[in-house]
């Protein structure tokens, strides 16, 4: 086995850097997983995981767990934001049973991950803050917050939009900020809510919902359009009224759920380039850079975990089977084009659901109109994305 006893440092215990410690682990290699956080809590909220990402976590033979812990999705349904009136249904029955769709807790889906990858012998070190990656040296080198700086054979870089990886391998880079900002929130779900991704699109403005946890939750993602910035933190919190202020004109099913929200979380979205470089090999050694590290997206086409998820599947894949400068460059070839696509993607369906207008009326007449004359089109659209195995591309 290539990867037997090589010596690899993850940064950051977030969905991609677990799942990539857990499958260079399963090859054989000695993971390190270093994460800033003093533990894993409960953070965030609801996850999309859509076929192309639920292939991996069944390949790394987490499906009894994922199937526990998570919703098995019905439909997405675009409804305008006025009366809540269906304007379009994706029904997610239409893909095949090896396709599930699921929508999960994110930290349910992290402590899985977790537990999975420290059975297979990963070590997580809580509390290790990386300041920056050196990697004028024969192997990267990590000057740590507190403590002596450490060396590794292979870095990988899963520490998410404010990469120190990604800032080594790229140099500092400057995001700007789309005019757009987002909130998240839980509140209690209906004891019948129905496993369907709710899109309400207003004019400047969405808010999506789906049921989590067996319906115990509701997930609530809303955007709104403003020139008012916010900064790019999931941490900060908000004043609830400035959320149903936002979307009081919506109709009541959605300010009915508004009502309910206590506390939530607000964060400006910015727009990131997709990484120039991904990897970099070193006389010893090599660095990697992976999920939001490499190709941060906005959360319009729900594909963050997902493109982590494949990201984590390739690399190690490629590692195991290849040279580990061959390796790199074939997994920066594989994914980059891909993620582009999936970003560009995310960044036009945010234009879609915020029309108003005379353009927002003949875009939903001409979806209604759509489906009614070929209701299979809209789902087989995202043929080449669910439709993407990446367990079985043998790239």
């Amino acid at each position: 086995m290539r990867l037997a006893g090589k010596e690899i440092t993850v940064l950051g215990a977030g969905i991609a850097g677990l799942a990539s410690a857990l499958a260079l682990a399963r090859h054989g290699a000695r993971v390190t997983v270093l994460e800033q956080a003093d533990a894993i809590r409960e953070v965030g909220a609801g996850l999309q995981i859509s076929p192309n990402g639920g292939r991996v976590l069944m390949a790394l033979g987490l499906a009894d767990q994922i199937k526990a812990a998570a919703m098995r999705a019905a439909a997405v349904e675009l409804r305008d934001g006025r009366d809540a009136s269906l304007v379009l249904r994706l029904d997610l029955a239409g893909l095949r049973p090896d396709q599930p769709y699921y929508f999960l807790h994110r930290a349910d889906l992290i402590a899985i991950l977790a537990k999975a990858a420290q059975a297979a012998g990963v070590s997580i070190a809580l509390g290790q803050k990386v300041e920056t990656v050196d990697l004028s040296g024969l192997r990267p080198m990590l000057a740590m917050q507190h403590g002596a700086p450490r060396w590794t054979d292979l870095l990988i870089g899963a520490d998410g939009l404010h990469s120190v990886a990604r800032a080594a391998l790229n140099g500092v880079e400057t995001a700007f900020f789309t005019g757009q900002v987002a909130w998240r929130a839980l509140i209690p779900a209906e004891s019948d809510a129905a496993p369907v991704a709710e899109v309400h699109m207003g004019a400047g403005r969405h808010l999506v919902s789906y049921p989590l946890r067996n319906t115990r939750l509701r997930n609530i993602v809303a955007v709104e359009e403003r020139k008012s910035w916010a900064a790019e933190s999931w941490s900060q919190r908000d004043d609830p009224q400035a959320l149903r202020s936002a979307f009081s004109g919506f109709s009541p099913r959605v300010r009915g759920w508004l009502d309910q929200v206590q506390e939530p979380h607000l964060w400006g979205l910015f727009r990131h380039p997709v990484a120039a470089f991904w990897t970099k090999t070193l006389p010893e050694g090599a660095v990697a850079i992976l999920g939001d590290a490499a190709h941060p997206t906005l959360p319009f086409l729900a594909q963050g975990a997902s493109m982590g998820l494949e990201d984590a599947w390739v690399l190690a894949d490629l590692l195991a089977r290849k040279p580990q400068a061959q390796a790199l460059a074939a997994y920066q070839a594989a994914r980059a084009p891909r993620c582009a696509r999936i970003v560009a993607a995310a960044t036009g369906n945010a234009r879609a659901y915020h029309l108003s207008g005379l353009s927002r009326s003949l875009a939903h007449a001409g979806l209604r109109l759509g489906a009614k004359i070929a209701p299979a089109l809209p789902l087989q659209r995202f043929d080449w994305l669910y439709g993407f195995d990446v367990t079985a591309s043998g790239v």
